[in-house]
């Protein structure tokens, strides 16, 4: 219950933060449109013999894999935060408070949850002109899907700044872990068109089953197998990372 109190007041505090910088979060939506108005109508034309004979199928299928890029991009550059917060010194104010080491941390990455989730409801309204259509009950599964994707990218973004401890090697290491993850994951153009082999590799990247499992659910199979295999995936890997991050910023800040 502690622990579920500090780290509502931790997220609020945080989201308080977001929410007086507007321009920033109206930034952090440009590259997402951008790709979404100019990216998406590309995909009729390379996946009609797979089925997208329309936009609303290109958007059907290309909406969810931004979802994923969306969520494995956002959490990673969280911890250029926690950096700035330890050396300005507030994690060691929050020391001398009887609040959790723990709400510390996973407030801050509640936060960077919810600023993704609003973004993911934002790029859903501006994709329903160009045909869009889910059902509802699959939509808020897969806002709850990213959700658990923010949460794990943004652990392994802790987890490597606390270790590097600098912003320059966290920006470095995030790129280059990032961007092949990402194209492995088939965020951009599904994987039924990559080579064989890149498919086999792909089967090793606990983000490509999430973006299965999310194209599932925009194309309105909520109970496809891929669905709860992604999921649990997803969800495995997050506690496992929040346990690590745990372990790493209690030890930071001892």
């Amino acid at each position: 219950m502690k622990l579920a109190r500090d780290t509502w007041l931790v997220f609020q505090q945080e989201a308080g933060l977001m929410v007086r910088n507007p321009v920033m979060v109206a930034f952090s939506l440009a590259q997402p449109i951008t790709y979404l108005v100019l990216f998406a109508p590309f995909l009729k034309v390379v996946m009609v013999d797979r089925g997208a004979s329309s936009y609303a199928d290109a958007y059907r299928i290309y909406v969810p894999g931004l979802f994923v890029a969306m969520g494995l991009f956002g959490g990673l550059f969280a911890g250029y935060g926690l950096l700035s917060a330890l050396r300005a010194g507030i994690i060691d104010r929050c020391r001398v408070t009887p609040i959790s080491r723990t709400a510390l941390l996973l407030g801050r990455a509640l936060m960077h949850v919810c600023l993704n989730v609003v973004q993911a409801v934002v790029v859903t309204l501006v994709a329903l002109p160009f045909g869009l259509r889910v059902h509802l009950a699959n939509l808020l599964v897969s806002y709850a899907l990213l959700g658990v994707m923010v949460l794990l990218s943004t652990s392994i973004s802790y987890d490597i700044a606390l270790l590097v401890r600098n912003e320059n090697s966290l920006g470095v290491l995030v790129n280059t872990v990032g961007q092949p993850i990402s194209l492995l994951a088939g965020v951009l153009i599904p994987l039924v068109l990559a080579p064989m082999w890149i498919q086999r590799v792909a089967l090793w990247n606990p983000f490509a089953w999430a973006t299965d499992g999310m194209r599932a659910l925009f194309a309105g199979q909520i109970v496809q197998t891929v669905v709860w295999q992604g999921a649990l995936i997803m969800v495995g890997l997050a506690a496992a990372s929040l346990l690590w991050s745990s372990h790493l910023f209690n030890r930071e800040v001892s």
